[in-house]
This record gives C-alpha cells, sequence and structure tokens, in this order.
C-alpha cells in the first residue's frame, strides 16, 4: 500500500511539474547579451551562443502551453517562441540581408514565414501559424503587433528582456507607447499621420473595439482626430542588424 501511494505521489509530481510554466529566463540573458536598446541584433553574438539558443528552444518545445496556464502565461510564451524561433531563422541562413530573402515569396505558400521548421509538443509550426492561428485567434489582443519582431528594421524594437505573464500587460503597454512615439516607425502630427503598414495590413484588429484615430490616441502623445490625414509608409525590410 505504501509503495501504491508512493508512486501515486510521484506521478502528481510529475504531472505538476509539467504543467509549470518554462522559465524564460535563458532568454532574457542572450537579449540582454545580444539586442541594443533600439532593439538591433547583433547576429555574429548570438551565433556564438547558438548553444544556449537552441537550449532555451528545445525548452520551449518540450514545454508547450497547458490549459491550467493563465491567459498572460501563455501569450508571453508564444511571443517570445516567436521571437527566438525568428532569431533561429535567421541564424540558419546568416549571413542574410533581408529575411525575405529567405525561401520564396508567396504568401501562404513558401516565404520565411511559412517554412515549418519549429516544433512544439510533437507539433510542427512554421512563423505564420503562432501568430496568426495561435495569438491572433485566441487572445485577440492587437497589442501582440507591437512585441512580435520580424527581424526588420521597421518591425516594432525587439524588447532586450523577455516577456512574462506577470509583467505582460504592462510590457505590451510600453511596446506599444515606444512603437507609435518612435518617429522612424510613425511620424504623427495633429494634421498629418504617416503610420507604420501594421496599422493598415491589421487594421481590422486595432479596430474591433472603436476608430484606428481613437487607438492611436491611446498611445500616441501627439493626438490625432477624423480630419488628420492619415497615410502608411513604405515597409523596410532590411535586416534589423547591428552594424
Amino acid at each position: 500500500m505504501k509503495k501504491i501511494l508512493l508512486l501515486i505521489t510521484l506521478l502528481f509530481s510529475l504531472y505538476t511539474y509539467a504543467q509549470k510554466v518554462p522559465s524564460h529566463q535563458q532568454w532574457e540573458m542572450l537579449l540582454k547579451k545580444h539586442v541594443n536598446n533600439t532593439g538591433l541584433v547583433n547576429y555574429k553574438g548570438f551565433q556564438k551562443d547558438k548553444a544556449a539558443l537552441d537550449n532555451y528552444l528545445k525548452l520551449l518545445s518540450d514545454n508547450e502551453p497547458k490549459s491550467n496556464w493563465s491567459e498572460s502565461d501563455q501569450m508571453a510564451y508564444w511571443i517570445n517562441a516567436y521571437n527566438a524561433f525568428t532569431i533561429q531563422l535567421i541564424l540558419n541562413n546568416y549571413p542574410v540581408k533581408s529575411i525575405k530573402d529567405i525561401a520564396g515569396k508567396i504568401y501562404k505558400i513558401n516565404t520565411p514565414w511559412d517554412i515549418k521548421f519549429i516544433t512544439i509538443g510533437g507539433k510542427k509550426y512554421d512563423l505564420n501559424n503562432i501568430e496568426h492561428g495561435i495569438l491572433r485567434k485566441r487572445f485577440n489582443d492587437p497589442r501582440i503587433h507591437f512585441a512580435l519582431v520580424c527581424a526588420s528594421v521597421s518591425c516594432p524594437r525587439l524588447c532586450n528582456e523577455a516577456y512574462t505573464g506577470a509583467k505582460l500587460n504592462a510590457q505590451l503597454e510600453d511596446a506599444g507607447k515606444e512603437f507609435l512615439n518612435d518617429n522612424s516607425k510613425n511620424k504623427i502630427t495633429a494634421s498629418k499621420a504617416e503610420l507604420s503598414k501594421y496599422f493598415s495590413w491589421y487594421k481590422g484588429d486595432f479596430t474591433k473595439n472603436g476608430s484606428l484615430v481613437a487607438y492611436i490616441n491611446k498611445y500616441s502623445q501627439t493626438k490625432i482626430n477624423a480630419q488628420t490625414k492619415i497615410s502608411f509608409i513604405d515597409y523596410n525590410w532590411g535586416l534589423n542588424e547591428q552594424k
């Protein structure tokens, strides 16, 4: 009887452990080491630490989100996964001038975002699966667009700290403010707003609960109105690499 109870206790402990959220500390250490305050990436440095990156990615692969995780923990996991696997994709093809130079150009067929190089919980994913099939579909939070970084100059800044469930709301709020008030990504005056293509590509995400103007004003220090002329800036797909 004692052996049976011991076995049950052991199995329960293993089950409980398996449900725990993995630490993103490894990823944060790599970000602090290889990403500067403007979000530019030292890919050569990442190459030297590729073993550490691979260890973190294996941690993600072996610990897919569980139903008992909080929504914030699940979102943080998938945001970190998107950003970390994007770094791996660049390293696997480095040197490269743009992520768009990897694979083909037919959307949803053979672009870099359609390469199923990611394994999580025994399932194969591509970057589009994570962004559109999971984050946009399940969580309905447009702020993810300020956190996902596709290795390009016009992307939001790659934050040099990991996203975590405990801090996720504050981190996404900060990301939104930073992105909207970065003059290299959005040039906003009261009379004219030259916005990131994100606000054109994903307009439906940003206007589910109000107008685009209202969403911009939520984060922009300079306020606009219905009379403000809105246009969209050409997207720079150059690699977000430190020179």
